[in-house]
């Protein structure tokens, strides 16, 4: 029986789409839980994108730490230092970006994605893993944006699941408002620190 020609053709175009198709640039997050690779989808959301390789290529992310822990929900970092003294103090950043989450992709366990604060164009370095498939954080949300997702877990989600698991309480940190830093009592942060070594390139 021979296969219809336009079977075929819709075949040989179907698999094009794979031989096609890019791999982002990974990204491999050293923590002192264990290692998390993530894939970046330069595709769906090049400023997110460009904004956080920036970041990583300055060294910027380097001995911070996961500052907010939810499980089930996420796990945030990116943004607090964690000091010599033992302190935990935010960073100064680079301008807030422009919102990408109408970008289709989803805020589903395992994907990265901006956090940011009640103004949808304020995200600057500080990010999010998420630790469930966070529906209602997709756009358009509650705010009419949502959250931008820019890349997901390719290999360490186990690394994911063991910091979200992590006791948590409320603990001092040095927030920055402006220029100057205060001290603040923040809640759901790891009662022992789970510190971002490095974040670094490792395929583009």
């Amino acid at each position: 029986m021979k296969t219809p020609a336009r079977l075929l053709i819709a075949a040989l175009v179907f698999a094009g789409s794979f031989a096609t198709a890019q791999a982002g640039p990974k990204v491999l997050v050293k923590t002192s839980q264990g290692d998390i690779t993530i894939e970046l989808n330069e595709e769906k959301a090049p400023e997110t994108v460009k904004n956080f390789l920036a970041y990583v290529n300055e060294g910027f992310f380097d001995n911070t730490v996961f500052h907010r822990v939810i499980k089930d929900f996420m796990i945030q970092g990116g943004g607090f230092a964690l000091k010599e003294d033992g302190t935990i103090e935010q960073k100064a950043t680079k301008a807030p970006i422009q919102n990408e989450a109408k970008n289709g992709l989803k805020n589903k366990k395992g994907t990265i994605a901006m956090a940011r604060t009640g103004d949808p164009h304020s995200a600057t370095a500080q990010f999010f893993i998420n630790h469930s498939d966070n529906d209602n954080l997709d756009f358009p949300s509650f705010d009419g944006w949502g959250y931008a997702v820019f890349g997901e877990v390719v290999s360490g989600i186990e690394v994911v699941d063991k910091i979200a698991a992590l006791p948590t309480g409320v603990k001092t940190l040095k927030a920055r408002a402006g220029e100057s830093l205060r001290e603040a009592p923040m809640e759901d942060v790891p009662n022992e620190n789970v510190v971002i070594q490095s974040i670094k390139v490792v395929t583009e």
